[in-house]
């Protein structure tokens, strides 16, 4: 499937999204949606892996994509059942009776079968209770089939659910390809996004700057022929919302490029949707762990490990917390090794107790890319002390200033720290990139090119007047460990310089016109026994 199929695909299922939602809430329609096309994908890998496993066994249907051969399968060898879907757990890691594979749903919704949501319960009830528990678990939890906002009856509910699933069946062809459903994922969730407003930022970023940020923790020098490592280890995001950022820096990886994704976020909802999103785009469920829960209590069992030898560390990390979060620090979070050597952030702005618990889990030699607004730049008191300790260690490696109204959540410009443990040069690079953007109608927009300026002066560290330059660290101490861009590099245009012989010629000749006017004038006045002008 071609770039172009995949956007009118996804311009087709908004389209349905847009035309059936009525006066329901986008972002509950969302979570409907979505799941109708999670379990597409589920349906169409199962089948494809049960083809596999059961080979000639495997039930022909002439080619009828709307018969179910699992169907026929389990009817015919009903005592070989339970030994096929142990067989199926351990090889893809869940199980779908046949009733609830997508053929049978989206059947059952053509025909407005009265049983079809009590049929999508069981399903994926079942999903979740007889599959691999750590990435199933809980999957379709927020997706409640008897909220009153699909209907006030069950009828109304059923019939809902009927004209919804017949119309994304008739958007997605029976033999559309799997791997186009990652991507109609992806761009439904933009467009979400976009009609969110300020509940976009809980759960998305934008894709160009998404793009920097991959670009950023995957790139290495040292590789001419591709600009970027061969592997890394491990990466994580800590506050992975619907796991976009993630799976871009897989995109840049390549499949085989990582050896295990981490993420956590605490909305429940958002959380679901990242697990969904991982498996649509073909990450097994052995190589992404995602998990539920507060990033500033760390309540995550795994990064908690209080043994230096054994604690967790990544090659790359990605962010895009919430902006200037409130949070209430506990007395015990100063001992928190976390935030022991830095202090901690304070009550009304979380930005650096975010940045400092991911920075404290990156490996030496790796490298943490972070959105943050402008304030941790500038801002006095508890972080004017964290942002002096970092540069003083040598930490803060780039600092890259976006423009604004570039998120659907907020119209503030920001900007990406880049941080390093071991850090060379004893400068830091700064780029000002807030003036090079497209104007769009809601939000702004970077175009490749931009995106393409900005990582190549990070890989070169050139300056360049009015966009980069690299400041020795003796500068940026004598402006008090002030990070503020405009700082380091001037953004004002020089005065055009006036040639006053030019000048003096022009005015000349304006003067020559004015008088030859005033004669031409004057002499029409004359004819007419007027006065003249002087």
């Amino acid at each position: 499937m071609t770039d172009q199929d995949q956007k009118q695909l996804g311009k087709t299922l908004w389209n349905i999204a847009d035309q059936l939602r009525g006066a329901m809430n986008a972002d509950d329609f969302r979570d409907y949606m979505l799941s109708f096309l999670f379990l597409r994908y589920l349906s169409d890998n199962y089948e494809t892996a049960a083809n596999k496993e059961l080979g000639r066994d495997y039930p022909d249907v002439d080619g009828d994509a709307r018969k179910v051969p699992l169907t026929l399968w389990y009817a015919n060898n009903v005592d070989d059942i339970p030994a096929f879907e142990k067989q199926m757990r351990r090889k893809v890691h869940y199980v779908i009776q046949p009733p609830h594979l997508w053929n049978s749903i989206a059947n059952m919704a053509r025909t407005q079968n009265a049983e079809l949501l009590n049929t999508l319960q069981a399903g994926f009830k079942y999903i979740e209770t007889e599959s691999f528990e750590s990435t199933f678990q809980g999957l379709f939890s927020e997706i409640d089939l008897s909220s009153p906002k699909l209907g006030k009856t069950y009828t109304d509910r059923n019939a809902k659910l009927c004209t919804i699933i017949q119309k994304i069946g008739e958007g997605l062809p029976f033999d559309m390809k799997i791997d186009a459903l990652g991507d109609a994922y992806e761009y439904l969730i933009g467009q979400f996004a976009a009609g969110s407003g300020k509940k976009a930022g809980e759960f998305y970023t934008p894709q160009q700057i998404s793009d920097i940020l991959s670009a950023i923790v995957t790139l290495d020098s040292q590789e001419p022929a591709t600009g970027k490592k061969e592997r890394l280890a491990s990466v994580l995001d800590f506050a992975c919302g619907s796991g976009s950022l993630l799976l871009n820096v897989r995109k840049r990886m390549g499949p085989h490029g990582i050896g295990k994704i981490y993420g956590q976020e605490k909305n429940i909802t958002t959380y679901n949707l990242a697990r969904m999103n991982m498996l649509l785009h073909g990450v097994k469920d052995s190589e992404f762990e995602i998990y539920h829960g507060d990033t500033l209590t760390n309540d995550w069992d795994i990064l908690r490990e209080l043994n230096p030898a054994k604690k967790p560390s990544f090659d790359a990390i990605v962010a895009n917390p919430p902006f200037s979060y409130r949070w209430e620090p506990t007395e015990a979070m100063g001992e928190d090794v976390r935030f022991k050597n830095y202090g901690l952030a304070p009550k009304s702005a979380a930005d650096f107790a975010f940045l400092l618990h991911g920075f404290h889990f990156l490996k030496d030699e790796g490298v943490m890319a972070i959105i943050l607004p402008h304030g941790v730049l500038f801002r006095g008191g508890a972080e004017e002390r964290i942002r002096t300790k970092l540069l003083k260690d040598g930490h803060i490696d780039t600092v890259i200033g976006l423009p604004a109204n570039l998120f659907y959540s907020t119209g503030i410009p920001v900007c990406i720290l880049v941080l390093k443990k071991c850090k060379k040069p004893d400068d830091v690079l700064f780029i000002n990139a807030a003036e090079h953007f497209v104007k769009g109608k809601r939000q702004n927009q970077l175009t490749d090119e931009h995106i393409a300026k900005i990582i190549e002066t990070y890989k070169t560290r050139e300056s360049e007047p009015r966009y980069s330059r690299r400041v020795e660290m003796k500068e940026i101490e004598k402006n008090d460990y002030n990070l503020n861009i405009s700082r380091y590099i001037s953004t004002a245009t020089a005065e055009e310089e006036i040639d006053l012989q030019t000048v003096n010629a022009e005015l000349v000749t304006l003067e020559q016109d004015i008088e030859m006017a005033r004669d031409k004038h004057n002499a029409f006045l004359k004819e007419l026994g007027l006065p003249t002008l002087p």
